[in-house]
């Protein structure tokens, strides 16, 4: 495929876009809103010198917070360009920085989009998070002489494997960029096959996003409406994960366990709870309990809130990282491991392979291979205190010996600022 041909599928499938947008509105409303930017139309205006940084969702967003704040340290005559593909990473962006940033959608990678955004904003420079790949908004961005960087770039074996089908779309879109920081050697190397040029290691930017000391104070007093009981915690669960860990609870026995399940995404919340309610569980929303205790008799919570997820943490025993259990790829370990909690995680964990394969051998970590084996492995942890200490300790080692991205991603920036 080349770039022309992309475009006449992008083009026809645009027309569908509308739709796509008001099904996902019926669950999630934002969606319904800013619809203008997604095809190019902005209303704002910035005075100063653009910076662009792209984060599609939550994860990117919260990734880029360590590297937004040394931007604005350094470049304080420029304005921060935040752009966002989903409602969340945008209400993400809006609660990790106020007014701090501008937010916008970017655009559809249809040329008449891209070339209305480049023209609105007209952005000294483009950082883009992580695996976004938008060819046509790169080739743009080459033509305006804009230097484009792919930061905390990550790529599984079974995204290369994707994108290698692309061919040379995927080969010239790489080539295009101006420099890449690798989160790992193994993405850097995938990278590389796939036509990608300049290529450095930078290390995760997530490693040098610390847990605040609100989060702290709100796990604590979570804890304390919790009762002086076991807490696992079940966090960024996926569908289908809900329902083996629910099977496995009723094969071990530790007194008064209580669960806290968190799913990964809101629009699953309720579908949780109509889990627990089938099975006749007795369980309690997050949302519900404000400043009260948990009732007497919940063996669940369920985590339905958003932005809360070092609360969660910081109010467990121990957690598992969903995504993991099933062939999902995987979530993210390390806020978990800033907080100091044991990790279990399953076989499937290829979208963070580096830094799980780099949690188990740090002692931070423990991999189960199903839902049976990770109940088990909780019930044994629960009941050794020495080990379940010696994970704790293991986990703050491990978050602190692997920072210092943002180091090296600055930089790399101020080679083209």
């Amino acid at each position: 495929m080349n770039r022309f041909y992309y475009s006449v599928l992008l083009y026809l499938i645009l027309p569908l876009v509308p739709l796509k947008l008001l099904w996902r509105g019926i669950k999630q409303p934002a969606y319904r809103q800013h619809w203008g930017e997604r095809f190019g139309f902005y209303s704002i205006k910035l005075c100063k010198p653009v910076i662009w940084l792209h984060c599609v969702s939550v994860g990117e967003t919260r990734a880029a917070e360590p590297l937004i704040n040394a931007l604005q340290a350094t470049y304080p005559n420029h304005q921060i360009l935040l752009t966002h593909g989903t409602p969340t990473g945008r209400e993400t962006g809006e609660a990790l920085f106020g007014n701090g940033v501008e937010r916008v959608y970017l655009p559809y990678d249809v040329p008449f989009a891209v070339h209305r955004f480049l023209a609105h904003f007209k952005p000294a420079i483009a950082l883009m998070m992580e695996t976004e790949l938008w060819f046509n908004l790169i080739a743009a961005c080459k033509q305006r002489k804009i230097p484009v960087l792919l930061l905390n770039a990550r790529l599984s074996e079974k995204s290369a494997k994707g994108y290698a089908k692309l061919g040379r779309l995927a080969q010239v879109g790489l080539q295009s960029l101006t420099s890449v920081a690798a989160q790992t050697a193994d993405d850097a190397a995938r990278l590389k096959h796939l036509g990608a040029q300049n290529i450095s290691v930078a290390g995760n930017l997530k490693f040098d996003v610390k847990p605040t000391a609100d989060s702290f104070d709100k796990g604590l007093q979570l804890r304390k409406q919790l009762g002086d009981r076991p807490v696992f915690l079940a966090a960024s669960t996926r569908d289908g994960e809900e329902a083996l860990i629910l099977d496995s609870l009723n094969k071990i026995s530790i007194p008064n366990l209580l669960t806290i399940i968190v799913p990964r995404h809101p629009q699953r919340f309720d579908a949780v709870a109509t889990l627990l309610e089938q099975r006749g569980i007795h369980y309690q929303r997050k949302s519900l309990l404000n400043s009260g205790a948990l009732i007497a008799n919940a063996q669940v919570v369920l985590g339905d809130t958003m932005g809360e997820m070092s609360m969660y943490y910081a109010a467990c025993d121990m957690t598992l990282i969903g995504g993991s259990l099933l062939n999902y790829g995987g979530q993210n370990l390390i806020e978990a491991a800033h907080v100091g909690k044991p990790i279990l995680i399953g076989e499937h964990t290829f979208n963070f392979a580096q830094a799980s394969d780099d949690a188990v051998t740090a002692g931070a970590a423990m991999r189960v291979k199903d839902a049976d084996d990770l109940m088990q492995n909780v019930d044994r942890l629960l009941k050794s205190k020495t080990e379940l200490a010696n994970m704790q300790q293991a986990a703050l080692g491990f978050s602190v010996a692997y920072a210092g991205a943002t180091v090296r991603l600055m930089t790399l920036i101020k080679q083209y600022i």
